[in-house]
């Protein structure tokens, strides 16, 4: 299947972005199904570093783990899911605009089934996250260019 590409316009410089979006433990502030995120290798995000994030599905939370497989800051990143049946994949692109004062956001998410995953994956979770993803979106858009942020 091809990857559920999303594209969004945030008035804060590319690091800022790059640096909130990419964040596991800020996941929870402006994804709605996520519970909880937190990196598992201490020290700055690298290729290999492992992260794992809770998201509550229907009345159970299920926890993953994703490994980074691409990071260049503040323009790329991507990880990949390594356990459980639903597999996400996400790349993340951010391009500066107009002088770094505006930036825009490409993410490109897919998913793998394994096991009841294969069945999982287009009957329930494409559709799901084709729906909620335009929604987390534009919470991390009104967050940051709120800048009435959190301390992380």
């Amino acid at each position: 299947m091809t990857p559920i590409i999303s594209t969004i316009e945030i008035s804060r410089p590319a690091e800022e972005v790059f640096e909130y979006a990419t964040d596991p433990s800020r996941f929870s502030e402006w994804q709605k199904d996520v519970v909880s995120g937190r990196m598992e290798d201490p020290g700055p995000a690298r290729v290999g570093s492992r992260f794992t994030t809770t998201r509550q599905i229907g009345r159970s939370k299920r926890t993953t783990t994703q490994e980074i497989t691409e990071i260049d800051p503040p323009r790329s990143w991507a990880v990949r899911g390594i356990d459980g049946p639903v597999r996400a994949s996400a790349k993340v692109r951010v391009e500066p605009l107009e002088g770094n004062e505006r930036s825009r956001l490409t993410v490109e998410l897919d998913f793998e089934g394994h096991g009841i995953g294969k069945m999982l994956v287009p009957l329930v979770v494409r559709p799901q996250a084709e729906k909620i993803s335009p929604k987390s979106y534009k919470n991390l858009k009104e967050l940051l260019e709120s800048g009435d942020l959190k301390a992380g």
